[in-house]
């Protein structure tokens, strides 16, 4: 019974509060990309490509130093290929 006058309440303040009443707008939509291929690539080029990709790169069986021109991606989580959210974390090895 007070569904009907509660709808109709809100559908007369909702436009002066300026509220999207159908929220498509207001939802952050968020992109999905495809992983890319970091397996025999050096560190430097993985990261370059992550940050292209607005994706973050999390190293398993990261040392102190790292030589980032010279050492390889050697596995990769996701396997490249895969459809991810922007911002998801691929997981390396060295």
């Amino acid at each position: 019974m007070a569904a009907p006058v509660g709808g109709q309440i809100f559908s007369e303040i909702l436009p002066y509060l300026e509220v999207n009443q159908s929220n498509e707008e207001e939802v952050e939509k968020i992109e999905e990309i495809e992983v890319p291929e970091l397996l025999e690539k050096t560190l430097e080029e993985a990261e370059k490509i992550a940050k292209e990709n607005e994706i973050e790169l999390v190293i398993e069986n990261e040392v102190e130093e790292i030589d980032k021109q010279n050492v390889i991606v050697k596995e990769q989580v996701p396997k490249a290929g895969i459809v991810i959210k922007k911002g998801s974390k691929i997981y390396i090895t060295i």
